[in-house]
Protein backbone atom coordinates (compact mmCIF):
# COMPACT_ATOMS: atom_id res chain seq x y z
CA UNK A 1 0.00 0.00 0.00
CA UNK A 2 1.62 3.39 -0.85
CA UNK A 3 1.93 5.82 1.65
CA UNK A 4 1.11 9.25 1.26
CA UNK A 5 1.42 12.90 2.81
CA UNK A 6 0.52 16.50 2.24
CA UNK A 7 3.09 16.84 -0.70
CA UNK A 8 3.76 13.21 -2.15
CA UNK A 9 2.89 9.83 -2.08
CA UNK A 10 5.34 6.59 -1.39
CA UNK A 11 5.38 4.39 -4.68
CA UNK A 12 7.31 1.77 -6.82
CA UNK A 13 8.68 2.67 -9.95
CA UNK A 14 11.12 1.26 -12.52
CA UNK A 15 14.39 3.65 -12.62
CA UNK A 16 17.40 3.50 -15.64
CA UNK A 17 20.20 5.26 -14.06
CA UNK A 18 22.31 5.26 -17.11
CA UNK A 19 22.44 4.79 -20.54
CA UNK A 20 21.65 1.48 -21.40
CA UNK A 21 19.42 0.43 -18.48
CA UNK A 22 18.95 -1.62 -15.98
CA UNK A 23 15.61 -0.70 -15.33
CA UNK A 24 15.60 -0.86 -11.60
CA UNK A 25 12.26 -1.05 -9.29
CA UNK A 26 12.53 0.54 -6.13
CA UNK A 27 10.71 3.20 -3.78
CA UNK A 28 9.87 6.17 -5.08
CA UNK A 29 8.69 9.82 -3.89
CA UNK A 30 6.12 11.12 -6.02
CA UNK A 31 4.77 14.51 -6.05
CA UNK A 32 0.89 14.81 -6.03
CA UNK A 33 -1.21 16.83 -8.38
CA UNK A 34 -1.40 20.52 -8.41
CA UNK A 35 -2.88 22.50 -11.60
CA UNK A 36 -4.26 20.67 -14.14
CA UNK A 37 -2.33 16.92 -12.88
CA UNK A 38 -3.89 14.02 -12.79
CA UNK A 39 -2.45 11.08 -10.12
CA UNK A 40 -3.13 7.49 -12.06
CA UNK A 41 -2.93 4.64 -10.18
CA UNK A 42 -1.47 2.46 -12.95
CA UNK A 43 -3.22 -1.20 -14.05
CA UNK A 44 -1.28 -1.64 -17.35
CA UNK A 45 1.68 0.00 -19.21
CA UNK A 46 2.72 -1.16 -22.97
CA UNK A 47 6.40 -0.79 -23.68
CA UNK A 48 7.44 1.29 -26.44
CA UNK A 49 10.62 0.88 -28.73
CA UNK A 50 10.21 4.93 -27.72
CA UNK A 51 10.84 3.74 -24.10
CA UNK A 52 14.03 1.48 -24.99
CA UNK A 53 15.44 4.22 -27.30
CA UNK A 54 15.23 6.51 -24.64
CA UNK A 55 16.62 4.25 -22.12
CA UNK A 56 19.28 3.80 -25.01
CA UNK A 57 19.59 7.35 -25.11
CA UNK A 58 18.93 7.61 -28.93
CA UNK A 59 15.48 9.79 -27.98
CA UNK A 60 17.64 11.73 -25.35
CA UNK A 61 16.83 12.56 -21.97
CA UNK A 62 17.94 13.12 -18.95
CA UNK A 63 18.75 10.48 -16.01
CA UNK A 64 17.67 9.38 -13.99
CA UNK A 65 14.38 8.83 -15.34
CA UNK A 66 11.44 6.62 -15.18
CA UNK A 67 10.21 5.95 -18.17
CA UNK A 68 7.01 4.47 -19.89
CA UNK A 69 4.14 6.18 -22.13
CA UNK A 70 1.68 4.01 -22.75
CA UNK A 71 -0.09 3.56 -19.27
CA UNK A 72 -3.96 2.99 -18.46
CA UNK A 73 -5.13 2.99 -15.23
CA UNK A 74 -7.72 4.93 -12.13
CA UNK A 75 -7.78 8.23 -11.48
CA UNK A 76 -7.06 9.01 -7.90
CA UNK A 77 -6.54 12.33 -7.23
CA UNK A 78 -6.72 15.81 -10.02
CA UNK A 79 -5.56 19.06 -9.52
CA UNK A 80 -8.03 22.23 -9.24
CA UNK A 81 -7.99 22.78 -12.94
CA UNK A 82 -9.11 19.31 -14.00
CA UNK A 83 -12.88 19.42 -14.67
CA UNK A 84 -12.89 16.30 -17.51
CA UNK A 85 -12.10 13.32 -15.32
CA UNK A 86 -12.46 12.77 -11.39
CA UNK A 87 -11.32 9.97 -8.95
CA UNK A 88 -12.45 6.49 -10.01
CA UNK A 89 -12.63 7.17 -13.90
CA UNK A 90 -10.92 4.88 -15.74
CA UNK A 91 -8.75 6.34 -18.02
CA UNK A 92 -5.77 5.68 -21.07
CA UNK A 93 -2.80 8.28 -21.02
CA UNK A 94 -1.17 9.21 -24.60
CA UNK A 95 1.89 11.76 -25.02
CA UNK A 96 1.28 15.45 -24.20
CA UNK A 97 0.59 18.52 -25.96
CA UNK A 98 0.75 22.31 -25.33
CA UNK A 99 -3.09 23.13 -26.31
CA UNK A 100 -2.44 26.75 -27.78
CA UNK A 101 0.13 26.31 -30.59
CA UNK A 102 -1.18 26.34 -34.14
CA UNK A 103 -0.70 22.90 -34.54
CA UNK A 104 -2.67 22.33 -31.89
CA UNK A 105 -5.44 24.82 -32.36
CA UNK A 106 -5.67 22.87 -35.55
CA UNK A 107 -6.77 19.52 -34.26
CA UNK A 108 -2.83 18.30 -34.88
CA UNK A 109 -1.48 18.08 -31.29
CA UNK A 110 0.96 15.00 -32.42
CA UNK A 111 2.96 18.33 -34.17
CA UNK A 112 2.86 20.47 -30.60
CA UNK A 113 5.32 23.33 -30.78
CA UNK A 114 6.48 22.44 -27.87
CA UNK A 115 6.19 18.32 -28.39
CA UNK A 116 9.89 18.00 -27.44
CA UNK A 117 9.68 20.07 -24.26
CA UNK A 118 6.78 18.41 -22.89
CA UNK A 119 7.21 15.21 -23.69
CA UNK A 120 11.17 14.28 -23.18
CA UNK A 121 12.51 17.60 -21.02
CA UNK A 122 12.00 15.24 -17.84
CA UNK A 123 10.25 18.07 -15.97
CA UNK A 124 6.90 19.37 -14.65
CA UNK A 125 5.72 22.60 -16.33
CA UNK A 126 7.04 24.68 -12.99
CA UNK A 127 10.59 23.00 -13.73
CA UNK A 128 10.53 21.04 -10.64
CA UNK A 129 11.25 17.10 -10.61
CA UNK A 130 8.16 14.70 -9.97
CA UNK A 131 10.08 11.61 -8.16
CA UNK A 132 12.72 12.15 -5.49
CA UNK A 133 14.53 8.71 -3.87
CA UNK A 134 17.07 7.89 -1.36
CA UNK A 135 19.42 8.85 -3.92
CA UNK A 136 18.66 11.65 -4.96
CA UNK A 137 15.86 13.73 -7.38
CA UNK A 138 14.70 11.56 -10.68
CA UNK A 139 13.32 12.68 -13.71
CA UNK A 140 9.48 11.77 -15.09
CA UNK A 141 6.96 13.70 -17.31
CA UNK A 142 8.11 11.02 -19.89
CA UNK A 143 5.44 11.97 -22.79
CA UNK A 144 3.48 13.67 -19.66
CA UNK A 145 3.24 10.98 -17.35
CA UNK A 146 5.95 8.16 -16.59
CA UNK A 147 3.84 5.47 -16.60
CA UNK A 148 6.41 2.49 -15.96
CA UNK A 149 5.16 2.45 -11.93
CA UNK A 150 2.42 1.61 -9.29
CA UNK A 151 1.15 5.43 -9.98
CA UNK A 152 2.08 8.27 -12.96
CA UNK A 153 1.55 11.66 -12.68
CA UNK A 154 -0.19 13.37 -16.13
CA UNK A 155 -2.00 16.04 -17.47
CA UNK A 156 -5.14 16.88 -18.15
CA UNK A 157 -4.36 16.97 -21.73
CA UNK A 158 -2.89 13.51 -22.33
CA UNK A 159 -5.59 12.20 -19.89
CA UNK A 160 -8.68 9.76 -21.95
CA UNK A 161 -11.40 8.91 -20.26
CA UNK A 162 -12.92 5.39 -20.81
CA UNK A 163 -16.01 5.65 -20.62
CA UNK A 164 -16.95 1.92 -21.22
CA UNK A 165 -16.61 -0.61 -18.62
CA UNK A 166 -16.86 -3.59 -21.22
CA UNK A 167 -12.91 -3.07 -21.99
CA UNK A 168 -9.70 -4.58 -20.44
CA UNK A 169 -8.41 -1.30 -18.93
CA UNK A 170 -5.51 -3.42 -18.58
CA UNK A 171 -4.79 -3.18 -22.10
CA UNK A 172 -5.59 -0.64 -23.38
CA UNK A 173 -2.37 1.77 -22.56
CA UNK A 174 -0.76 1.28 -25.87
CA UNK A 175 -3.83 2.91 -27.70
CA UNK A 176 -1.43 5.91 -26.36
CA UNK A 177 0.97 5.50 -28.51
CA UNK A 178 2.49 2.36 -30.52
CA UNK A 179 -0.82 1.24 -32.16
CA UNK A 180 -2.35 4.80 -32.56
CA UNK A 181 0.70 5.42 -34.42
CA UNK A 182 0.20 2.84 -36.73
CA UNK A 183 -3.44 2.84 -36.94
CA UNK A 184 -3.80 6.57 -37.21
CA UNK A 185 -0.95 6.12 -40.19
CA UNK A 186 -3.50 4.02 -41.92
CA UNK A 187 -6.84 5.83 -40.84
CA UNK A 188 -5.53 9.61 -41.29
CA UNK A 189 -2.33 10.13 -43.04
CA UNK A 190 -3.34 7.84 -45.80
CA UNK A 191 -7.19 7.74 -45.21
CA UNK A 192 -7.00 4.84 -46.65
CA UNK A 193 -10.18 3.36 -48.36
CA UNK A 194 -12.12 0.37 -49.45
CA UNK A 195 -10.22 -0.90 -51.93
CA UNK A 196 -6.54 0.52 -51.14
CA UNK A 197 -3.29 -0.89 -51.37
CA UNK A 198 -0.87 -0.84 -48.40
CA UNK A 199 2.39 -2.26 -48.52
CA UNK A 200 3.79 -2.64 -44.78
CA UNK A 201 7.66 -2.80 -44.03
CA UNK A 202 8.17 -4.26 -40.24
CA UNK A 203 5.85 -7.05 -38.35
CA UNK A 204 5.85 -4.93 -34.98
CA UNK A 205 3.34 -3.78 -33.21
CA UNK A 206 3.00 -0.30 -35.03
CA UNK A 207 3.26 -2.10 -38.19
CA UNK A 208 0.66 -4.89 -37.72
CA UNK A 209 -1.67 -1.87 -35.83
CA UNK A 210 -1.29 -0.44 -39.76
CA UNK A 211 -2.30 -4.09 -40.91
CA UNK A 212 -5.25 -4.22 -38.48
CA UNK A 213 -6.26 -0.58 -39.16
CA UNK A 214 -6.13 -1.34 -43.27
CA UNK A 215 -8.37 -4.74 -42.74
CA UNK A 216 -10.58 -2.40 -40.96
CA UNK A 217 -10.96 -0.08 -43.43
CA UNK A 218 -11.87 -2.80 -46.24
CA UNK A 219 -8.65 -2.10 -48.31
CA UNK A 220 -8.38 -4.89 -51.10
CA UNK A 221 -4.02 -5.42 -51.15
CA UNK A 222 -2.12 -5.47 -47.75
CA UNK A 223 1.19 -6.69 -47.55
CA UNK A 224 3.59 -7.08 -44.68
CA UNK A 225 7.30 -7.44 -45.08
CA UNK A 226 8.78 -9.00 -42.55
CA UNK A 227 11.59 -11.43 -42.02
CA UNK A 228 9.91 -13.18 -38.36
CA UNK A 229 7.95 -16.00 -39.70
CA UNK A 230 5.39 -15.99 -36.86
CA UNK A 231 4.59 -12.80 -37.40
CA UNK A 232 3.96 -13.00 -41.09
CA UNK A 233 1.74 -15.51 -40.07
CA UNK A 234 0.50 -13.63 -37.52
CA UNK A 235 -0.18 -10.89 -40.21
CA UNK A 236 -2.25 -13.23 -42.30
CA UNK A 237 -4.84 -14.34 -39.68
CA UNK A 238 -4.94 -10.36 -39.09
CA UNK A 239 -5.96 -10.21 -42.53
CA UNK A 240 -3.22 -9.37 -44.43
CA UNK A 241 -3.68 -10.63 -48.14
CA UNK A 242 0.01 -11.35 -48.31
CA UNK A 243 3.17 -11.41 -47.16
CA UNK A 244 6.66 -11.22 -47.79
CA UNK A 245 10.23 -12.61 -46.78
CA UNK A 246 12.47 -9.44 -47.52
CA UNK A 247 15.26 -11.67 -46.53
CA UNK A 248 14.75 -14.68 -49.09
CA UNK A 249 12.73 -12.27 -51.72
CA UNK A 250 13.38 -8.98 -53.58
CA UNK A 251 10.70 -6.57 -52.07
CA UNK A 252 10.03 -4.16 -54.78
CA UNK A 253 9.60 -6.87 -57.47
CA UNK A 254 7.31 -9.32 -55.25
CA UNK A 255 5.20 -6.16 -54.43
CA UNK A 256 5.21 -5.32 -58.19
CA UNK A 257 4.05 -8.93 -59.21
CA UNK A 258 1.15 -8.45 -56.32
CA UNK A 259 -0.16 -5.24 -56.94
CA UNK A 260 1.48 -4.47 -60.96
CA UNK A 261 1.78 -0.78 -61.26
CA UNK A 262 3.19 -0.32 -57.59
CA UNK A 263 0.77 0.53 -54.22
CA UNK A 264 -0.76 3.23 -53.11
CA UNK A 265 0.50 3.36 -49.59
CA UNK A 266 3.83 2.23 -47.98
CA UNK A 267 4.72 2.49 -44.27
CA UNK A 268 7.82 1.87 -42.99
CA UNK A 269 8.88 0.96 -39.14
CA UNK A 270 12.24 -0.02 -40.12
CA UNK A 271 14.15 3.34 -40.54
CA UNK A 272 16.43 1.19 -42.97
CA UNK A 273 17.33 3.13 -45.43
CA UNK A 274 17.86 -0.09 -47.93
CA UNK A 275 13.89 -1.16 -46.71
CA UNK A 276 12.85 2.47 -47.49
CA UNK A 277 14.58 2.81 -50.41
CA UNK A 278 12.57 -0.47 -51.99
CA UNK A 279 9.51 0.51 -50.85
CA UNK A 280 9.90 3.77 -52.37
CA UNK A 281 10.20 2.04 -55.37
CA UNK A 282 7.28 -0.31 -55.11
CA UNK A 283 4.90 2.37 -55.04
CA UNK A 284 2.55 3.54 -58.13
CA UNK A 285 2.91 7.28 -59.46
CA UNK A 286 0.97 9.51 -56.72
CA UNK A 287 1.65 7.18 -53.81
CA UNK A 288 2.42 8.21 -50.49
CA UNK A 289 5.18 6.89 -48.48
CA UNK A 290 5.00 7.12 -44.71
CA UNK A 291 7.54 7.26 -42.21
CA UNK A 292 7.15 6.15 -38.66
CA UNK A 293 10.39 4.14 -37.38
CA UNK A 294 13.05 5.72 -35.17
CA UNK A 295 16.34 4.95 -36.57
CA UNK A 296 18.97 4.11 -34.29
CA UNK A 297 21.43 6.94 -35.21
CA UNK A 298 19.44 10.29 -34.76
CA UNK A 299 21.64 11.90 -37.27
CA UNK A 300 20.52 9.21 -40.05
CA UNK A 301 19.32 11.01 -43.51
CA UNK A 302 16.96 9.67 -46.07
CA UNK A 303 17.99 9.81 -50.07
CA UNK A 304 15.43 9.20 -52.89
CA UNK A 305 16.38 9.91 -56.68
CA UNK A 306 14.63 13.17 -57.20
CA UNK A 307 13.70 12.79 -60.33
CA UNK A 308 11.60 9.80 -59.84
CA UNK A 309 10.00 11.69 -56.68
CA UNK A 310 8.96 14.47 -59.46
CA UNK A 311 7.74 12.05 -62.09
CA UNK A 312 5.86 9.81 -60.23
CA UNK A 313 4.39 12.65 -58.31
CA UNK A 314 5.15 10.93 -54.64
CA UNK A 315 4.57 12.14 -51.17
CA UNK A 316 7.32 11.18 -48.87
CA UNK A 317 5.59 12.03 -45.19
CA UNK A 318 7.22 11.65 -41.57
CA UNK A 319 4.44 10.64 -39.03
CA UNK A 320 4.30 11.35 -35.65
CA UNK A 321 1.80 9.23 -33.44
CA UNK A 322 -0.80 8.48 -36.18
CA UNK A 323 -1.77 12.55 -36.64
CA UNK A 324 -3.99 11.42 -33.64
CA UNK A 325 -5.79 13.62 -31.34
CA UNK A 326 -5.51 10.93 -28.49
CA UNK A 327 -8.97 12.67 -27.23
CA UNK A 328 -10.93 11.33 -29.63
CA UNK A 329 -9.16 8.49 -31.37
CA UNK A 330 -8.34 6.15 -28.73
CA UNK A 331 -12.43 6.21 -28.12
CA UNK A 332 -12.68 5.02 -31.69
CA UNK A 333 -9.91 2.31 -31.39
CA UNK A 334 -11.97 0.98 -27.92
CA UNK A 335 -15.36 1.23 -30.53
CA UNK A 336 -13.79 -0.78 -33.41
CA UNK A 337 -12.43 -3.33 -31.17
CA UNK A 338 -15.71 -3.97 -29.14
CA UNK A 339 -16.84 -4.60 -32.53
CA UNK A 340 -14.72 -7.15 -33.74
CA UNK A 341 -13.42 -4.77 -36.43
CA UNK A 342 -9.58 -4.00 -34.70
CA UNK A 343 -8.40 -7.13 -32.41
CA UNK A 344 -5.22 -5.40 -31.06
CA UNK A 345 -5.15 -7.62 -28.01
CA UNK A 346 -3.67 -10.25 -30.43
CA UNK A 347 -0.45 -8.29 -30.51
CA UNK A 348 0.24 -8.04 -26.36
CA UNK A 349 2.05 -10.25 -23.94
CA UNK A 350 1.30 -9.84 -20.63
CA UNK A 351 4.24 -9.60 -17.83
CA UNK A 352 4.36 -8.63 -14.08
CA UNK A 353 5.56 -5.41 -14.08
CA UNK A 354 8.45 -6.38 -11.58
CA UNK A 355 9.55 -8.24 -14.58
CA UNK A 356 10.10 -5.28 -16.71
CA UNK A 357 13.57 -6.40 -17.56
CA UNK A 358 12.48 -9.73 -19.15
CA UNK A 359 9.71 -8.10 -20.86
CA UNK A 360 11.73 -5.89 -22.67
CA UNK A 361 14.52 -8.32 -23.47
CA UNK A 362 11.42 -10.57 -25.28
CA UNK A 363 11.07 -7.07 -26.99
CA UNK A 364 14.22 -7.02 -27.92
CA UNK A 365 14.75 -10.22 -29.07
CA UNK A 366 11.02 -10.99 -31.23
CA UNK A 367 10.10 -13.04 -28.92
CA UNK A 368 7.07 -10.71 -27.80
CA UNK A 369 5.66 -7.94 -30.33
CA UNK A 370 3.92 -5.73 -27.35
CA UNK A 371 4.67 -6.28 -24.03
CA UNK A 372 2.42 -5.06 -21.51
CA UNK A 373 3.06 -4.67 -17.68
CA UNK A 374 0.35 -5.70 -15.56
CA UNK A 375 0.78 -4.02 -11.45
CA UNK A 376 -0.19 -7.14 -9.38
CA UNK A 377 -3.34 -5.84 -7.35
CA UNK A 378 -4.48 -2.89 -9.33
CA UNK A 379 -7.95 -4.13 -10.12
CA UNK A 380 -9.57 -1.43 -12.39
Amino acid sequence: MSQQDRDHLVTRAAVVRERGGPFRVEDVCLSLPVGDEVLVRIVGVGICHSDVAACEQQLPVPMPIVLGHEGSGVVEAVGPDVTHVKAGDRVVLSFMSCGHCPSCDDDQPAYCNSFGTLNRSGVRSDGSLPYSSVEGEVYGSFFGQSSFGTHALAHARNVVPVHRDDVPLALLGPLGCGIQTGAGAVMHVFDAREGASLLVSGGGSVGLSGIIAAVARGASIIILSEPNAARRTLALELGATHVIDPVSEDLTARVQAICPGGVQFALDTTARGDVIEQSFAALARRGTLGLVGVPKDPATTLSVNILSLLGRGITVRGICEGDSDPQTFIPEMIDLYKDGLFPFDRLITTYDFEDIEQAIADQKSGKSIKPVLLNKGQSA
